[in-house]
């Protein structure tokens, strides 16, 4: 900022880097705006590179980026996202007024801090405003009706009254916006400190029914009925099991979030004894669990994740169950998955009105650590092909495959220890 001034020009700090500053929070996303062009940032940092239509520059000082943006003005928005036209604007002013929430449209050069919309004011009341008419802002850019939410759930804020209703009014505009960028918003959602109070909001601003139709129908579900532990809605108790899983992964809460998918079409209700059932809606909730992650664009690593944790989430954890049972249970969802399992169970729990845990599921989780110590596959053996020709004077075939498979058996049934020199000691007796 410093080199800018000496150039004679106008620098200022805007944007989501000012915003957590004035929260006392770290931030590494410094962002810049100047009255300088492209052109003249470049002449006073030659090695920064000018890579888009929008005029941003980014300059490198000490290995570190920083985007330098000159003052914008924008003119009509035809597609609900990008501006038709960008000009540079003369003035910090007419750059601040294009800006979406109040509480980004600060600016600071150092010395004073640019405050035109009343910022710092809606900081302090933990408020997430629109920059001047909220209609026109989010008909400029539709994926702000998603950010204002986001907003909220990172920040722990909440949406000011006439925000929130012109985001109830303009929902539809989210269809506008490409599935990568909602994505993008939903996962950070996610990963943000209040996700179910995000997803409560979008339900009630109707965001929720362009987005994830199958969870906002849950609502409409119930779910109290006689011999059942349930005390919400489908749609509700899941957003509850979101708000307890205690997993910080996005997918995880993803799953948490939409484990009970399935029950919207599954649901009946016994006419004469008002019980209420959903046979197989771990089933129907797999099959609805792939359409949303093509639909959201996951990546196949996420998507098999989230499909996973829907289709298995139903898992029994009886203190009769074999361990043949949690054996064919760890296979099923990949080592990998288990605490993410563990922990959509939780919330599950939680979110149903239970306790966090019960000894049936200590004693499983305890079963689930103890079967890991013996072999799942022929590789988990202590030897291999190698000790078996060596032993048994083999040459490499068949014979090989055979003897492994027998000691294997042989682990698995526990007649034998899964330890080296027992299992050699076992060859030895094969001769």
């Amino acid at each position: 900022m410093t080199v800018f001034e000496q150039k004679g020009y106008q620098i200022y700090v805007v944007g989501g880097g000012l915003r957590d500053f004035l929260l006392a929070k770290e931030t590494n996303n410094w962002d810049f705006t100047t009255n300088a062009l492209p052109e003249n940032i470049l002449q006073i940092f030659p090695d920064g590179f000018y890579h888009n239509k929008y005029g941003t520059v980014t300059v490198r000082i000490n290995d570190e980026l920083y985007e330098v943006t000159p003052f914008r003005k924008e003119s009509q928005y035809l597609d609900y996202r990008h501006p038709e036209k960008i000009e540079w604007a003369d003035a910090i002013e007419e750059d601040l007024s294009r800006r979406d929430f109040t509480v980004n449209a600060m600016a600071y050069d150092g010395k004073r801090l640019i405050d035109l919309f009343e910022g710092r004011k809606h900081l302090r009341e933990k408020l997430i405003v629109a920059v001047g008419d909220p209609d026109i802002r989010f008909t400029e850019d539709a994926l702000r009706l998603l950010r204002a939410i986001r907003f909220s759930a990172q920040l722990g804020f909440s949406i000011e009254g006439k925000t929130q209703d012109s985001i109830k009014k303009n929902s539809a505009l989210i269809t506008k916006i490409a599935w990568e960028r909602i994505r993008d918003e939903l996962i950070k959602i996610l990963s943000s400190g209040h996700p179910a109070k995000a997803i409560f909001l979008m339900h009630e601003t109707e965001l929720l029914k362009y987005i994830l139709p199958e969870l906002d129908q849950s609502f409409l579900i119930p779910q109290k009925s006689p011999k059942r532990h349930h005390i919400y809605d489908a749609g509700t108790h899941m957003v509850m099991s979101l708000k307890h899983c205690p997993s910080k992964n996005p997918i995880t809460r993803l799953a948490a979030l939409l484990h009970d998918v399935g029950k919207a079409a599954t649901f009946h209700k016994d006419a004469q004894s008002g019980l209420i059932t959903f046979y197989n809606h771990e089933v129907v909730g797999e099959r609805i669990a792939k359409e949303i992650a093509q639909r959201l664009k996951l990546s196949n690593k996420d998507k098999n994740k989230f499909v996973k944790l829907v289709k298995y989430h139903q898992f029994t954890v009886s203190e009769i169950i074999t361990d043949k049972v949690v054996r064919r249970f760890i296979r099923e969802i990949g080592k990998e998955n288990i605490q993410d399992m563990l922990d959509l169970r939780t919330g599950d729990r939680i979110g149903s009105g239970a306790a966090p845990t019960s000894w049936r599921f200590e004693l499983f989780k305890k079963r689930l650590i103890d079967v890991q110590k013996e072999p799942f596959k022929i590789t988990d053996l202590k030897i291999d092909g190698n000790d078996i020709m060596k032993k048994l004077s083999l040459k490499p075939g068949p014979k090989v495959g055979i003897v492994l498979k027998q000691i294997f058996q042989q682990v698995v049934e526990k007649k034998l220890a899964n330890d080296r020199k027992t299992l050699l000691n076992y060859l030895q007796t094969l001769h």
